[in-house]
């Protein structure tokens, strides 16, 4: 190789390593956002629901067994109550029989603070048993309207247990409260989006229990708002307050061509999350 060419090698080196360098500087400043995924684990805290009964098929019971063929009616002002088994945490094979939450969310921007976040929240459902309610309606063409009591065996049993689950979509915003250094991020979150609800309803009427299939029962909106923090780089941990409504209006009750149920569900959640951010 010659001097003159030997020079122009160097030249050629130092322009593209020059391109290079800004080249990547400006995929750096262009790059937007993370993507980050947290689970966790969650309370929930409902308020009280009018539900609403029917079933009109004749297909499911025996005449001769003197229960109700045909049924229309609704039960008052339900108490429920949430069944958190967090005594199966312990246990890595049952890890997700209690209520927990997975989150997957994307910053939108450089400065991290406004993204999208997917939530699937597998809380569960329970109407409190021997509560007295009101009930109207009628069964066989026998119209009532009165106060009864909820009894398991000989009446009715109506729980989402194998998930209430909700599944929605997020518009996040972030606040910064305190930012030392990398290694520490601590903000406030704010959320809001829809979704819907995919439970599995086990329902008992007139001593007769099926435990339906998973299926798409409904809508659902909510907020939540709380601390976040991001540790060590790729760490962080969320405590969020949470606050839902959905309207469940096609639950199963009795199977393919029998009963449904519908109710609409006012909620408060208590939730902590750990997971990484990449």
């Amino acid at each position: 190789m010659t001097k003159a060419s030997y020079t122009y090698f160097l030249y050629l080196l130092l322009v593209s390593s020059i391109s290079f360098s800004q080249s990547d500087s400006l995929t750096s400043k262009k790059r937007k956002g993370k993507f980050y995924a947290t689970w966790g684990y969650t309370r929930a805290f409902y308020g009280k629901s009018t539900i609403h009964f029917e079933d009109h098929s004749g297909k499911i019971r025996d005449n001769n067994t003197g229960k109700p063929t045909d049924y229309d009616f609704t039960i008052y002002d339900a108490s429920a109550h949430d069944k958190p088994d967090f005594d199966k945490i312990n246990d890595v094979i049952n890890v997700t029989i209690p209520q927990f939450v997975v989150h997957a969310g994307y910053y939108f921007n450089n400065k991290q603070d406004l993204g999208i976040e997917l939530n699937y929240d597998h809380t569960k459902y329970v109407v409190d048993d021997y509560q007295k309610v009101h009930i109207k309606g009628q069964f066989n063409g026998d119209y009532v309207d009165k106060d009864t009591t909820l009894n398991p065996n000989s009446f009715l049993h109506f729980e989402h247990t194998d998930g209430a689950n909700f599944f929605i979509v997020n518009l996040m915003k972030r606040w910064k409260l305190y930012n030392p250094s990398k290694m520490l991020n601590v903000g406030w979150v704010a959320k809001g989006g829809g979704g819907f609800v995919y439970p599995r309803t086990d329902v008992t009427i007139f001593a007769e229990r099926l435990n339906n299939n998973w299926h798409v029962a409904g809508w659902i909106v909510g907020v939540e708002s709380g601390l976040r923090v991001e540790f060590l780089k790729h760490g962080v941990f969320e405590f969020v307050g949470k606050s839902i409504f959905a309207d469940y209006s096609h639950c199963l009750v009795l199977g393919a061509g029998g009963g449904k149920a519908k109710h609409t569900m006012r909620a408060g959640q208590l939730t902590a999350t750990l997971g990484f951010v990449f």
